[in-house]
């Protein structure tokens, strides 16, 4: 059972990664969480239920219309009420612009930009007949910069940070804020499945990055729980937050940035 004071929070992509941390983080601070996967999603149940919240799973692919339909049907049936909206699900592709095949191109886009758009439309309706919501979108520093040999992926976390901008200028005056942001490479699964398959190494990201370490889901998911609370948010509305260590700040050669940090642990 739920409770109707408590707030409700969707999380897509919540079986591992990522989506695990922001499900859990949400319900240690008090919401009730609908997690969304097309992977199994009995673990990270038990650990939101152990975190103090109530978790509803539903099997989906977001980028399925009538997937997300019949999802957001049963939602209203549970719960007939939604707070927070984070769209997580994503998935990555490693390949050179030029050696991309077109079927691979738009599974990248369809999970990571369609299915979004068509979760904020449809649970948008829902914040926006009561008045009230916060949708956040997670994105990537490669939707603010150019990585190579991802071309599908970045193009997806571009239009993204455009979904984002746009809803929060249509949306923000009648209740509803959306929010996107912005990680850098974050120590998960997909990162192990990447440098699994030789695309970079642990030193290139941290070579990289001013502050010399990759991003841990907490990181992240700290900044999903204040862009979700309106209590600590209520004013910020269609910005694009990196959660990057400084990776998008940073115009430096490697060869200075290296040389003028301190050396780690000190």
């Amino acid at each position: 059972m739920t409770d109707e004071n408590r707030p409700v929070a969707v999380v897509t992509g919540a079986a591992r990664g990522l989506g695990r941390v922001v499900a859990i983080t949400l319900a240690k601070a008090g919401y009730d969480v609908a997690l969304v996967d097309v992977a199994e999603l009995g673990a990270v149940t038990d650990e939101v239920e152990a975190a103090g919240g109530a978790a509803w799973p539903w099997t989906a692919d977001v980028a399925v219309e009538t997937d997300v339909l019949e999802l957001v049907a049963a939602f209203r049936e549970r719960f007939r009420r939604v707070g927070t909206l984070v769209n997580n699900a994503g998935i990555s592709l490693i390949a050179p612009a030029e050696s991309t095949p077109t079927d691979a191109w738009r599974r990248v886009v369809d999970v990571n930009l369609t299915g979004p758009f068509l979760l904020c439309r449809e649970f948008g309706r829902l914040m926006l007949a009561a008045g009230s919501g916060s949708i956040v979108n997670v994105a990537s520093v490669a939707g603010l910069r150019g990585v190579s040999h991802r071309v599908a992926y970045n193009a997806s976390k571009h239009g993204l940070i455009g979904l984002t901008s746009t809803l929060a200028a249509e949306w923000g005056g009648r209740g509803v804020r959306v929010n996107a942001v912005c990680p850098g490479w974050i120590k998960t699964e997909m990162d192990a499945e990447d440098q699994g398959g030789g695309a970079y190494t642990d030193s290139d990201i941290t070579g990289q990055v001013p502050m010399a370490r990759f991003a841990t889901p907490a990181d992240v998911a700290a900044a999903v729980l204040f862009l979700a609370d309106s209590s600590k948010s209520a004013y910020i509305n269609g910005i694009a937050l990196p959660v990057d260590g400084g990776w998008a700040s940073d115009a430096s050669w490697t060869s200075l940035r290296l040389k003028t940090r301190r050396p780690l642990g000190t």
